[in-house]
């Protein structure tokens, strides 16, 4: 579970990334890359909303993953 921990903070990142730059810039970086809503931008779009959920409803449970030894 570690391993799925890992991959949604990192497209939680990439999310919020993309989110400070269309705020600041105006800029879709995504976009950008993929093509405007492509439908691999659609795809990464999903996942990262999934990933927020998935930190949201398991925000405890990877809390104590992460403090075992």
């Amino acid at each position: 579970m570690k391993t799925l921990d890992v991959i949604v903070t990192i497209l939680l990142v990439i999310g919020g990334l993309n989110w400070g730059l269309i705020g600041f810039f105006n800029f879709d970086l995504i976009g950008t890359i993929f093509g405007h809503m492509s439908a691999f931008t659609r795809l990464i779009y999903c996942l990262v909303g999934v990933s927020a959920l998935y930190q949201i409803f398991q925000w405890k449970a990877i809390q104590q993953r992460w403090k075992r030894k």
